[in-house]
């Protein structure tokens, strides 16, 4: 670290520079770029590392890349960042309204591109003055919307001789210049439930002649959520909530076909993996009743996102060195998935909340994943701050538990 140097750099850097990322931010929000088609946006970031010196290299899909800062000894740090936008449409009135029908970058991930991006030109330029004490691996992932980008970034090897690894997400609930930090859980896993029943349908004056599907699949939307609150730890956080119900097309007619949709989310990550089995079992038992055969498709979605403790003192440490004592507040757990969580399934480290909202905003809050969503810009300066703090402080740190545990191993032979 550099001391109070640090802060007066960063100063320097964003007064010179800062205009041009709220610049590469608005272009990134004209042209939004939905999951696994991120094009022109990868071809964006990867001209402006380029630009710097950097070496950044496209993910085997043609979208993302990874770009490494720095050769020497030391630890590894990776900061992510996702860059696809959603299938929705911009309804703001602004000048840097998406141009793209049908998709626009409305939670954010235009902000978590620009502040990585800013913070990767910042840190290539302390890597040629010689003080960056380790190594920087800068994500941009792809489609972390459908979800599965993180997944190809991590078969593409890109967690190899990483230790630590954190990132930002947007949150239009607090106050632009402040982040928000948890440990332990913070978003959930999201899977997606499918049951279909069937069994010989029928008339509905003879309904002990059927396998009565209608029944039972009410049986089974009603009693499941109650049967899994007494075999999963309410600590958890498990939540089964129903979306689409599907039987019958007669009012006097037992069907021989009945679907149920819905979604799990759980904030407990061993809770997450029990939850495939359980939820067979407690289908299949509750339709046998009633003679039905039952179909459970169970699609894993994301794991809980389990910020670990270590990683989240970093970042506390950052954003008071960075940002000011008062900076970080807690932030609280998300029944909402992120798909940061399979890194973490790899290498220690958290997500932090990046507050956008602007102190001169008087309307409706603009949440995300909505049509009107905007930031306050002022938050990719902030942003940028505690991101390049928090990888020089973990690589300070990370660096001192080597050396620590090389004279440990020392003193023992």
């Amino acid at each position: 670290m550099q001391g109070r140097d640090l802060p007066e750099q960063l100063t320097a850097f964003l007064a010179r520079r800062g205009r041009d990322f709220i610049g590469f931010r608005r272009d990134l929000h004209m042209h939004p770029e939905l999951a696994f088609a991120e094009h022109r946006t990868t071809k964006r970031i990867a001209d402006h590392l380029r630009g710097v010196g950097l070496e950044p290299r496209v993910l085997p899909g043609g979208t993302g890349l990874v770009c490494d800062i720095g050769s020497g000894p030391g630890p590894t740090v990776a900061l992510r960042a996702d860059i696809d936008a959603l299938p929705l449409t911009d309804e703001k009135d602004v000048d840097y309204r998406s141009t793209v029908p049908g998709a626009a970058h409305a939670c954010g991930h235009d902000v978590h591109t620009t502040v990585l991006l800013a913070t990767g030109v910042f840190l290539a330029q302390q890597d040629r003055a010689g003080a960056l004490p380790g190594r920087v691996r800068l994500v941009f992932q792809p489609a972390e919307e459908l979800p599965g980008g993180a997944v190809e970034v991590v078969n593409a090897g890109a967690m190899e001789g990483v230790d630590r690894i954190f990132a930002l997400h947007c949150d239009p609930r607090l106050m632009a210049g402040r982040v928000g930090l948890r440990t332990g859980g913070i978003t959930a896993a999201c899977d997606q439930l499918m049951v279909r029943l069937s069994g010989p349908g029928g008339h509905t004056a003879r309904p002990h002649l059927t396998a009565d599907l209608v029944y039972a699949m009410g049986k089974v939307v009603t009693e499941l959520p109650a049967a899994l609150s007494r075999r999963i730890d309410p600590r958890a956080g498990f939540s089964l909530v129903w979306g689409r119900i599907s039987a019958g097309s007669a009012p006097n007619v037992i069907p021989d076909d009945a679907v149920a949709e819905g979604t799990v989310r759980c904030l407990d990550d061993e809770a997450w993996h029990q939850a495939p089995d359980i939820v067979k079992g407690l289908v299949e038992s509750v339709a046998s009743a009633y003679g039905a055969d039952a179909e459970v498709t169970y699609k894993r979605g994301v794991p809980p996102t389990i910020n670990e403790a270590s990683s989240v003192d970093v970042m506390r440490e950052a954003a008071a060195l960075a940002l000011g004592p008062e900076a970080a507040s807690p932030t609280p757990q998300s029944l909402g998935g992120e798909d940061f969580a399979w890194y973490l399934e790899h290498v220690p480290g958290a997500l932090a909340r990046l507050g956008t909202h602007s102190p001169d905003w008087d309307g409706p809050m603009l949440d995300l994943h909505r049509g009107t969503f905007d930031v306050d810009e002022r938050a990719i300066g902030v942003g940028t701050r505690f991101l390049v703090t928090t990888a020089l402080t973990s690589l300070a740190a990370d660096g001192r538990t080597r050396a620590r545990d090389a004279a440990e191993e020392a003193v023992s032979f």
